[in-house]
């Protein structure tokens, strides 16, 4: 794949140079749609990348220049995808199929939320933080990163986006299976969120917010490392896939246009630690690396610790109510309990999370 050309000491690009397609040979096109990004040589290329993969590389150097280190989120805090390999195909070659249709679908209704992050109120910068952000990741925000990212997720116009690609991904590999009609419900009770506790009162709430839906995403962005190995390896299986290649290579798309969400949250989030974030008055001041590394800790620990949990109870919910042969559905829950791999969060008396930070 031919790289744009763009200068490695270059720091500002517009919108629409934030949005440039590259040169594709081929579209991709799956379930019947047309989707974004494209074939250069045979190989896969994500969309609005030729100029965002390398803006990119370009704030994350000038980080490095000045010998600041990135945000990171450790393997050992990454939970593994519940149900596992073993356990998901297990239940697929015992013909229950519905809680794995019941997930994947889930999968891509969430990533079609993802447009929301288009909505993000970005705070008065100038005013909330003490140096200037030009020629930063941050100041490129609502200036295209944000929208690049919604469009990746939920498709734009004529285009389809993730949504519709991990809908692909699973009829292709389960055969066009039926959709349970309680996803939505499910989706909608899968545990109520109360109101977020502001851990800097004295900053915007949208600073503030902004941060915390940054961290949310990215930890969530990195966990899904885990979904696109599962998701490959299970719907890329011949055993049980209906259409194992297809199946598998969508999935791997869509992992590799995650790249350029991880990547720019990273270095914006790892900016924004760099910098004296302060109250709209200019009465309260706080270094960026408290509050970036606060909201950071806090989201990191509830997400690897409650998500495996919920997962666990809900999916054993939905095998026992799948199967209505008593006898069956505990012989199938037992076995599937024998191949749980399982969870224990690391250092659960460190509330620091020691390890959060990377030379870059």
């Amino acid at each position: 794949m031919a790289e744009m050309a763009v200068e490695t000491d270059r720091l500002v690009f517009s919108f629409d140079e934030l949005m440039t397609e590259d040169a594709y040979e081929e579209s991709l096109t799956t379930g019947g749609v047309r989707c974004h990004g494209g074939y250069i040589d045979g190989e896969y290329v994500s969309p609005r990348g030729a100029v965002r993969r390398p803006a990119i590389v370009n704030w994350r150097a000038r980080l490095a220049a000045a010998g600041q280190p990135v945000v990171l989120v450790p393997d050992k805090y990454v939970p593994p995808n519940y149900p596992n390999y073993p356990q998901a195909k297990f239940l697929l070659t015992e013909g229950v199929v519905e809680p794995l249709t019941r997930a994947l679908t889930i999968i891509s209704i969430v990533e079609g939320f993802g447009a929301r992050i288009r909505d993000v109120h970005v705070p008065d910068f100038d005013c909330e933080i003490k140096e200037t952000i030009e020629g930063t990741a941050l100041a490129h925000l609502a200036n295209g990163l944000f929208e690049a990212h919604a469009r990746d997720e939920a498709g734009h116009r004529d285009q389809g986006g993730h949504k519709q690609m991990w809908e692909a991904a699973r009829d292709a590999g389960l055969d066009k299976p039926e959709i349970p009609n309680d996803v939505l419900l499910r989706l909608m009770t899968g545990g109520a969120r109360g109101e977020r506790k502001r851990a800097f009162p004295e900053l915007s709430e949208r600073m503030e917010g902004m941060i915390a839906m940054m961290a949310n995403v990215l930890i969530i962005e990195t966990f899904a490392d885990n979904t696109f190995a599962w998701a490959q390896q299970l719907l890329g299986d011949p055993e049980v896939s209906a259409d194992a290649e297809r199946a598998a290579h969508i999935v791997e798309c869509i992992a590799r246009d995650e790249v350029p969400h991880v990547d720019y949250l990273t270095v914006a989030l790892s900016e924004l630690r760099t910098l004296t974030l302060r109250s709209a008055d200019g009465a309260f001041a706080v270094p960026g690396s408290e509050v970036v590394d606060t909201i950071f800790r806090t989201q990191l620990r509830g997400m690897a610790t409650q998500r495996p949990r919920n997962n666990r109870e809900r999916l054993r919910e939905e095998i026992r109510q799948t199967i209505a042969d008593e006898t069956r559905a505990t012989r199938i829950a037992s076995k599937f309990e024998e191949l749980d791999s399982g969870w224990t969060f690391p250092h659960v008396d460190d509330e620091e999370l020691d390890v959060l930070l990377t030379p870059t």
